[in-house]
């Protein structure tokens, strides 16, 4: 077996080649001759026979059966072969595979047979068995480009990226011309060369070259992959120039630029191209990924209305079939509030659950704030049968994090060795949460030291959140000088800092982290919040600036405001690190987006209706205390979803008992 090949220097991607049904029988009668006649040995079926017969075994998955039938199969063709190794593949049959791969290398018909070569690559690939795969290749007489692509296929499958560049570099240089799937399969290896000294942004944009210079930039399988590409690098001006100039749009070429806008925050632009998809050809039709991934564009946007009308869409096209699709539904509604119809969902899924069945339900319960809801269906899970995944630690520690369970939470988290689940960052960084908002900050750091892994930005930023809550300045320091080097570019640290700054009275700290802002030119985040009303996306910004539709929602709030006044509410200011007066911080207050968002939904809707209002960001305590007074004055019940949980406030009182 040839040992893998050693990734080459970057510049090597520049020696890339310039090439451009039966009817039905009438029943025998049964005679004496013919009993005789079954109890006699029944001969082989001929080999055409046998072959049809081995073919239709692996396509009703009675591949035992057909695996015996090949053993003393004469001359199994091509076509048995390839059925052989696609049932293999799907059934999850490494030693299958491999007993075909035996009786292919004594077969002098079809040992060097490049179709073949490319069907052993490919089944090897999808059952993990990667050094399997290089030695078909490696011993492969006859090297094709599909042999050489379904290499490249797997090796960037399995997050070899370095070898599959170095491998597509190989082509190149020994004059193999590329072709459209040679640069798909090299775009998703770009995203898998992790270890890579380079950027994986810049070698997708060098890859992005070389098939625009090569004339496959506009085919519709590169541009759909590089849409895919620059969407999980979060470069979604990219993505959309890519589709922009495309000639022709498939459905996987939608679903990718749709799905790029999900992953990347921008849900109601996911839903508006959704819409345009639609209504541009009635050839397209939504697939299964569609459909998740607009299932995750209306979680993301809240909007339930939307959400309800692809439920519709969902039943009437029949996608309830595919588990899926309905664990997408479900993760639907319990982002938008609707906890109770996300059950009714995972209980209609039934003993089709999977993994993620159960991960979605666990995390709605922690997000809605139900922590010991979370874990008992936890517990359920593995009694079941059903073992945890990495994400599932993530979804419970979660909930116990915003429920306050700090004992549970420290249990879960030294039971996961027990599951064959080694902690990851995510877990470590949910754990610094729990204990450090339940105050148990000393704790916390102490975990971080003792970890076993480098801590991330995300671990140091729980840490940090967590030091706001609690006002302590010197482990936000402590987080903040490692989160400075690990983020640049993220103003949120030199805020969530100056925050805890301005809360110790330490001015001139503040007034340090301002000019350290404008230094390197950082901008925080503005924040964002977003109400549906009838079904129809409303987007509200944080912003000074005035226009008449703002200036009618803000004079709202400014009676509610008047009136919490004269109950003894005194404006929470500090978040408001500008040095002016207090009444202009007050002003600054009124204009938080989620304020505008609920002026617009009391306009906008009628009485009775839940008031849905998703934030990019942690729902700040003025606004909190605001909401839960409109929520009492005006006997509305209003559904805030921040970036953490949601907050269902009713009759003045906050589902997450003022600890978020």
């Amino acid at each position: 077996m040839s040992a893998p090949a050693t990734a080459l220097p970057h510049a090597s991607l520049l020696h890339l080649s310039p090439h451009p049904a039966l009817g039905p029988r009438a029943r025998p009668r049964l005679t004496r001759s013919r009993c005789l006649a079954s109890l006699a040995p029944v001969p082989a079926p001929p080999p055409a026979d046998a072959n049809h017969l081995v073919q239709t075994l692996c396509a009703s998955g009675r591949l035992a059966r057909a695996a015996a039938l090949l053993q003393g199969l004469p001359a199994p063709t091509q076509r048995t072969y390839e059925s052989l190794l696609l049932a293999a593949a799907r059934a999850g049959d490494a030693a299958l595979a491999a007993s075909v791969h035996r009786r292919l290398e004594a077969d002098p018909v079809f040992r060097s047979d490049p179709f073949l070569s490319t069907r052993l690559i490919d089944a090897y690939a999808l059952l993990g068995s990667l050094p399997a795969a290089r030695q078909v290749f490696d011993e492969a007489p006859v090297k094709s480009i599909f042999v050489w692509n379904a290499l490249l296929k797997a090796l960037a499958l399995a997050d070899h990226g370095e070898e599959a560049l170095a491998r597509l570099a190989d082509m190149g240089r020994l004059g193999v011309p590329v072709d459209s799937y040679s640069y798909a399969h090299g775009l998703k290896a770009c995203i898998a060369a992790s270890a890579s000294h380079v950027p994986a942004s810049a070698l997708v944009r060098e890859m992005h070259a070389h098939a625009v210079r090569r004339g496959y930039g506009l085919h519709t399988h590169v541009a759909t992959t590089l849409i895919d590409c620059y969407a999980k690098l979060g470069i979604v001006s990219y993505a959309e120039r890519v589709f922009a100039i495309m000639p022709e749009r498939n459905v996987v070429s939608w679903t990718a630029m749709i799905g790029c806008y999900a992953k990347n925050d921008r849900p109601g632009d996911a839903i508006l191209l959704f819409q345009e998809m639609m209504a541009s050809d009635a050839d397209i039709v939504p697939n299964s990924i569609t459909i998740v991934s607009i299932l995750h564009a209306c979680a993301g946007a809240n909007a339930l209305g939307q959400g309800k009308l692809l439920h519709a869409y969902i039943l009437r096209r029949g996608f309830d079939s595919l588990v899926s699709v309905l664990n997408a539904l479900m993760a639907m509604y319990m982002k938008c509030g609707c906890l109770e119809v996300g059950r009714l969902i995972f209980n209609w899924i039934g003993h089709r659950r999977d993994v993620v069945s159960w991960n979605t339900l666990i995390s709605g319960y922690g997000m809605h704030g139900f922590g010991r809801e979370a874990i008992q269906v936890f517990e359920e899970m593995t009694q079941v049968g059903v073992s945890p995944s990495i994400i599932t630690f993530i979804s419970v520690l979660g909930a116990c994090s915003h429920a306050g369970l700090v004992d549970e939470g420290k249990r879960l988290f030294e039971s996961m060795v027990d599951y064959n689940v080694k902690p990851r960052a995510e877990h470590y960084a949910c754990m610094v949460d729990l204990l450090g908002r339940a105050g148990h900050l000393d704790e916390a750091v102490g975990l971080i030291q003792g970890m076993h892994i480098r801590p991330t930005p995300q671990v140091w930023g729980s840490l940090l959140g967590a030091c706001r809550i609690h006002c302590h300045v010197e482990y936000a320091e402590m987080a903040c000088s490692q989160l400075f080097d690990l983020e640049p570019r993220n103003a949120g640290n030199y805020v969530l800092l100056a925050d805890i700054y301005s809360q110790a009275k330490l001015h001139n700290q503040v007034e340090v982290l301002k000019d350290l802002l404008k230094e390197h030119a950082l901008e925080k985040l503005p924040g964002c919040s977003w109400i549906e009303v009838k079904k129809k996306l409303h987007m509200f910004v944080s912003v000074d600036n005035k226009n008449p539709q703002v200036e009618e929602l803000q004079a709202l709030i400014g009676e509610f405001v008047t009136q919490m006044k004269d109950d003894g509410y005194v404006p929470d200011t500090g978040v408001v690190l500008y040095d002016i007066e207090e009444e202009e911080k007050e002003k600054i207050l009124i204009g938080h987006s989620e304020k505008l968002a609920v002026a617009f939904g009391l306009i906008n809707t009628g009485r009775g209706e839940v008031i849905r209002i998703t934030k990019n960001l942690r729902l700040c305590e003025d606004c909190h205390s605001v909401t839960k007074f409109i929520s009492k004055f005006t006997e509305r019940e209003i559904i805030v979803r921040d970036v953490n949980r949601f907050h269902h406030f009713r009759d003045g009182i906050c589902s997450c008992g003022d600890y978020w």
